[in-house]
């Protein structure tokens, strides 16, 4: 394959058109430049170097049917759904220019008649609020540059899921920097999605030529190559594992006494545990540690550990509390 290309998927699953964006970096010529227009449903995406505990409230995230996902590139974590629009491009190293990339993104908006302007390393903004953020991966043979367009978002979803945990966490790892944030129909009321994707298809061509083939779906792609990008890309040592180390602390006062955890995570697992009480019963508390070493920092599989370890009767209420207290906390 050469030559001026556009990409558009017909899926909405995160973890695979993260894979077909791997796949296309990976496969990219020197003399090609891609257009890759993609959606994801309900999906929050963190840099390649975050902690996902600290960037987005997981567990919540997947109760309600979303998506965890982390790219390639480096950056803040970022919420997807069918209101945003994400673009990729894809190129050799001969043809790769960021610069010229920004003018394709820039005048593309500007044409449905929204005043975008660059500020910073990587965001677009409209009267100082971004609606898009930027981030770029770059190997032997190719890079690419990716990002987002807030056209419609569903911001009360943003807020809930993109937030720092309220816990004690002592993270050593990238934190995302909050910015003011802004829907593109804001401006342009009757803007659709599908009015932003034919805008940026025209200011691609109208910058690099006519596009020699434009492509919707994967079925011309390696199968099973994009099976083995995908199971990376939605394993759990990928989305969590991939984590720098961390601490998380929490405390509680129950009738029977106070009780304090402190994990010590690496590699997305518990790797130390400890649990400090002032509760009578000190063997509970020692066996309760066993329930968290090594395992998961995956709340629905630290209490079912606890439920395992504790049939008997008369721990109960020590039982029933410490798993609320668990389900409670914001992950």
């Amino acid at each position: 394959m050469s030559g001026i290309k556009i990409l558009y998927s017909d899926r909405t699953d995160p973890w695979l058109n993260l894979a077909v964006e791997h796949y296309l970096l990976d496969s990219v010529l020197p003399d090609q430049i891609l257009l890759y227009i993609w959606q994801n449903k309900n999906t929050v995406v963190i840099g390649r170097n975050q902690n996902a505990w600290r960037e987005c409230a997981a567990e919540l995230l997947e109760q309600e049917g979303g998506k965890l996902a982390r790219r390639l590139s480096g950056g803040g974590a970022v919420y997807h759904d069918l209101g945003n629009l994400n673009y990729t491009f894809v190129a050799g190293k001969s043809l790769y220019d960021v610069n010229k990339q920004y003018t394709v993104l820039l005048d593309a908006v500007r044409a449905l008649g929204i005043p975008a302007e660059m500020t910073g390393r990587n965001d677009l903004v409209v009267d100082g609020r971004k609606f898009s953020g930027n981030a770029f991966c770059n190997r032997k043979n190719g890079s690419y540059h990716h990002g987002t367009l807030l056209v419609s978002v569903d911001m009360d979803k943003l807020s809930r899921y993109l937030r720092v945990s309220t816990e004690k966490m002592k993270a050593k790892g990238v934190q995302s920097v909050r910015s003011r944030v802004v829907n593109l129909t804001e401006y342009v009321p009757s803007l659709t999605v599908r009015d932003v994707a034919d805008s940026l298809k025209e200011s691609f061509e109208k910058h690099y030529g006519k596009a020699g083939e434009v492509i919707t779906g994967f079925d011309g792609f390696p199968q099973d190559t994009l099976r083995e990008l995908y199971n990376r890309y939605s394993s759990w040592e990928w989305l969590y594992g991939e984590a720098p180390p961390f601490d998380f602390s929490f405390f509680e006062k129950f009738s029977w006494g106070e009780i304090q955890f402190h994990f010590e995570l690496e590699g997305g697992l518990i790797r130390r545990a400890f649990v400090y009480s002032d509760a009578m019963d000190e063997e509970f508390i020692l066996r309760l540690k066993a329930c968290f070493t090594e395992k998961r920092l995956k709340i629905s599989d630290l209490t079912e550990h606890i439920k395992e370890r504790f049939p008997e009767p008369e721990l109960k209420e020590q039982v029933t509390d410490i798993m609320r207290l668990l389900q409670s906390r914001d992950l």
